[in-house]
């Protein structure tokens, strides 16, 4: 699942880099500084660098609160990419990288843990692992936010009541990785089209949704709602209810490469509100009370994303078979982070330290893992919690927007 345009950036002002290559800790320092190329930030701030300070699980804010073996399960599904790649392969990109050979004992021993066994979980994690708080130019506070999987109704053919069509990637759409031509461009990508032996930029969706790629037998499928549809765009994957009673789940297959507007920004800076009220139900109310400014609205955002259906039509799916993330994994509710991989690899431990979005006063403080990402997630200390999927999971999504911070799981190795 691609955020690109995840939800959180509709409300914050948020728009891949650096080098592969190994990061081994030295065993006996304290803290060491992970440079980064520059990313998204104003001209006067420069770069910003991941700072990573030792630290102990003891000191780790609420560590024996947590149900470790709940964290065990999408670790153990990351393993299973693991399993399949080259060991020499480099995990993540920059300077803070590790191979899938430092992970590979890891999993092995994983697998021994008794299921429900949390004393023996919780001593895995110990043993195998070492805690660094992780930091942005020496700063640990960050930004979290989350995203659930959204349900659309939709149809195979196009009629009255769907019209929306939700388009699969058209094969001209190509992405060029500029760090081939460049050490300097590693990690940087963009997407265009060749016409006439010019790369040249994809359409941007207000050529699409005025019929830029009809006639083509693009159309994946249709759905009932231009809202919900742009909400899945949002969220980069979800379930769609068939007309004939079949559940089809779509995924991210790619983007058309324009930046994305946040439009949560947009409403803050049209004064239709504040930006401590900007929220997912704030928004969706805004746009229902105001059918013809939210169209417009939408428009302005001429990032536009492509999906693929992820294994065919069903009749249901199981509680806990979350969507597909970056790293290929399905993801788990209220256990996998989206976090930004020019920083972190993705199939990291990482134990968060934040608040509830339902009631600030209380810590939300437990051990997830990086499966996912997003291009609104930007930055060395920002993550985005996949809650799950229903109603619960939607408003918890909806409502967060909380700063706390995270330390990261390094293999002892």
């Amino acid at each position: 699942m691609d955020w690109g345009m995840r939800f959180p950036a509709l409300f914050v002002t948020l728009g891949l880099l650096a080098g592969c290559g190994e990061f081994q800790i030295p065993p006996q320092t304290a803290s060491v500084v992970v440079k980064q190329a520059p990313v998204a930030e104003p001209a006067s701030r420069g770069p910003q660098q991941l700072h990573l300070t030792k630290t102990t699980f003891a000191k780790l804010p609420g560590w024996r609160g947590d149900q470790h073996t709940e964290a065990l399960k999408p670790l153990l599904r990351s393993c299973e990419k693991f399993a399949k790649a080259p060991p020499e392969r480099i995990l993540g990109t920059g300077a803070l990288a590790i191979r899938v050979a430092d992970m590979l004992p890891i999993c092995a021993a994983a697998r021994t843990v008794p299921a429900n066994n949390e004393a023996l979980t919780r001593a895995f994690f110990e043993s195998r692992f070492q805690p660094w708080l992780a930091t942005a130019d020496g700063r640990p506070e960050g930004l979290f936010t989350g995203y659930f999987e959204i349900e659309l109704k939709g149809s195979w053919l196009k009629n009255k009541t769907y019209g929306t069509p939700l388009y699969e990637r058209p094969p001209e759409l190509i992405e060029a990785d500029l760090g081939a031509f460049s050490d300097d461009l590693k990690g940087r990508k963009l997407s265009g089209k060749v016409v006439a032996g010019r790369f040249l930029p994809f359409d941007d969706r207000r050529r699409i949704e005025g019929g830029s790629l009809s006639g083509r037998a693009l159309e994946l499928l249709w759905v009932d709602d231009p809202v919900d549809a742009f909400f899945l765009h949002v969220q980069g994957s979800g379930r769609v209810r068939m007309d004939d009673g079949s559940l089809v789940r779509v995924g991210f297959a790619g983007r058309n490469g324009h930046a994305y507007r946040s439009i949560g920004r947009a409403l803050v800076d049209m004064g239709e509100m504040t930006l401590e009220r900007v929220s997912m139900q704030s928004i969706r109310a805004w746009m229902v009370d105001n059918p013809g400014r939210a169209r417009e609205l939408m428009a302005s955002n001429l990032s536009f994303i492509f999906f693929r259906v992820v294994g065919g039509a069903l009749k249901s799916l199981p509680a806990d078979a979350g969507p597909v993330g970056a790293q290929g994994v399905s993801l788990t509710a209220g256990r996998s982070l989206a976090v930004d991989r020019r920083y972190l690899p993705l199939g990291l431990p990482i134990w968060l330290d934040t608040t509830d979005p339902l009631d600030p006063s209380l810590r939300l403080q437990r051990l997830v893992v990086a499966q996912d990402t997003g291009s609104a997630i930007t930055g060395p200390v920002r993550g985005d919690l996949f809650w799950g999927f229903g109603d619960e999971a939607a408003t918890r999504a909806g409502l967060m927007k909380q700063s706390g911070r995270y330390f990261l799981l390094l293999p002892r190795s």
